[in-house]
């Protein structure tokens, strides 16, 4: 394979994957105009001292197993590109 299409190659890979992350939602905290904050329906007379928009409560019961499975898997199959693509590539000579 010529170093020009390994070039390409490289360039439209990551080119594709920051066009599939620029879709991934972002976690932004953001009050909505007619949303009251629960902790005021649980107890009316508490006063919230914490000024600014706020993040959701995800619950006690959030299960990341399979985030953390995912997560191992890519990252050994990351793992084993690179330690192919060192073992592939060797020493080449300076031209």
């Amino acid at each position: 394979m010529s170093v020009t299409r390994r070039t390409l190659l490289t360039a439209t890979a990551s080119g594709t994957l920051l066009a599939a992350l620029w879709f991934v939602p972002s976690a932004n905290a953001t009050v909505e105009a007619g949303a009251r904050p629960a902790a005021q329906d649980a107890a009316p007379g508490a006063e919230d001292t914490a000024a600014g928009p706020q993040l959701a409560e995800t619950g006690p019961g959030v299960d990341t197993t399979p985030y953390l499975i995912g997560g191992t898997a890519l990252l050994g199959i990351g793992a084993g590109f690179v330690a192919y693509s060192v073992r592939r590539g060797g020493t080449r000579p300076v031209v």
